[in-house]
């Protein structure tokens, strides 16, 4: 890319001779940088089905030659493992058993006794007034130290966690002990909700990065003066080799929802609107792909509405059950919301696979979601929290088939232009090696 320099230049000189200077310094700059090589990822499962955009960020960064390792903080209850998450199962470690965890812990305490006590302080002094979120940070820490033999071994450049809970506080410690730079993403309830030890975590990284630009604003006002100038938004994007635009228009009015089973995805308005469409004589079938604490009381609120024939809860289905339901759905329905504890999306990657499918969108503007959806441009927004708004869009979606291909259109542009994982996984490669040569 041309350097900011060469848009200024003397009015003698020559554009391509700046042009071509610039260049040569770029090339200089990359000779003496060190290479990004070797990057350990901390999560608190792996795998975990509903985090296939963590998958797709380290497939990207192995593809361009980083060795990349996982440390799970907890051993996966996940009963189905997508297909892209099991080529990286070997890249795994998982936690140690209690004995070896005792063990290695006090050993990296003795070894370290200032560095490791001064992160215990701070835990401490920042998590005693509740008490369930201090035993899990204690717990956190001597499940990450108890790794250190085995990350000595593997010599990190970089450390790197997805949630800004406690997998960055297990980064943050790792960092302090094995004298590292470490990184986080922050997504969504580990912004609104969970943001025990943020703005230490803010100020310590060298490298901290979030999903949108909605939520810089967030941290800004309620976290830390230091999010704008240290936060870098990095879009949790979906992989378009794997997801064609599809070039037929599906027979029949099928409504498609995937997500978590939980208040912030609003299916409840969803179930809402779909009686609406019912009463006003509108067929169609919906299902939602999914699992989480609102099954129960979402199959209350189809039988209240009786509304078996026209609704199925599918429960958690591999990717490509997805695709296939992409494939045959009229529209894509996830109505985000705010839900009553404060917890809400970023910018949900079913939304992204959706539009990139071609399947047209109906969400609401709530959190990043306007910087994925122009209303009227990608997809619908409707008020949040509002059957009626939503049983309108979805109605004006299953009637205008002009509309749906000019959304369609849009949306996968839309896609392709910001929202593409293995683009933004570079970014983010890029990101890293600047942090980790600005530490060296």
């Amino acid at each position: 890319m041309q350097s900011q320099a060469s848009h200024v230049y003397a009015s003698s000189e020559d554009a391509t001779a700046a042009i071509a200077r610039d260049s040569a310094y770029a090339e200089l700059a990359a000779t003496t940088q060190q290479p990004l090589q070797r990057v350990v990822y901390v999560v608190s499962q792996f795998p975990s089905w509903s985090e296939t955009f963590i998958v797709r960020e380290i497939a990207t960064l192995i593809e361009v030659g980083v060795d990349v390792r996982i440390l799970s903080l907890k051993r996966s209850g996940e009963t189905m493992v997508q297909a892209d998450a099991a080529t990286l199962l070997d890249r795994v470690r998982q936690p140690l058993g209690p004995l070896p965890t005792l063990w290695n812990s006090l050993r990296v305490l003795f070894t370290h006794p200032v560095r490791i006590g001064g992160a215990v302080a701070t835990v401490v002094a920042d998590t005693w007034r509740t008490p369930a979120i201090l035993a899990k940070s204690l717990a956190t820490l001597v499940r990450s130290l108890s790794q250190i033999p085995w990350l000595q071994a593997f010599d990190p450049q970089f450390i790197h966690a997805h949630w800004s809970t406690y997998p960055t506080t297990a980064a943050w410690a790792l960092a302090r002990a094995m004298r590292r730079p470490f990184g986080f993403t922050c997504h969504a309830h580990d912004v609104f909700r969970n943001h025990h030890l943020l703005p230490r975590k803010i100020a310590d990284a060298a490298l901290a990065v979030t999903i949108s630009r909605h939520n810089v604003g967030w941290l800004d006002r309620n976290i830390s003066a230091l999010a704008p100038r240290k936060l870098k938004v990095v879009h949790c994007g979906v992989d378009l080799r794997q997801i064609s635009a599809r070039t037929r228009e599906p027979s029949g009015n099928r409504i498609l929802g995937v997500g978590r089973l939980s208040p912030e995805k609003g299916f409840h308005t969803l179930i809402e609107a779909l009686a609406i469409l019912r009463d006003a004589g509108t067929p169609f079938l919906c299902t939602l792909v999914g699992e989480g604490p609102a099954r129960q009381e979402l199959r209350r609120l189809i039988d209240r509405h009786e509304l078996r024939r026209y609704v199925e809860l599918a429960g958690a289905q591999p990717q490509e059950y997805v695709r296939a339901a992409l494939e045959q759905s009229t529209v894509f329905a996830l109505p985000c919301q705010i839900a009553a504890n404060g917890s809400r999306d970023g910018i949900p990657v079913a939304l992204m696979e959706a539009m990139a499918a071609g399947c047209p969108v109906v969400s609401c503007p709530v959190s990043g979601v306007p910087e994925l959806i122009g209303n009227e441009v990608h997809g619908l927004l409707a008020a949040e929290r509002n059957a009626v708004s939503l049983a309108q869009a979805l109605q004006r979606l299953l009637d205008d088939a002009p509309l749906r291909k000019r959304l369609a259109i849009a949306a996968r542009q839309r896609i392709e232009l910001e929202f593409d994982a293995r683009k933004e996984a570079l970014k983010l490669h890029d990101l890293m090696t600047r942090a980790v040569n600005h530490a060296a």
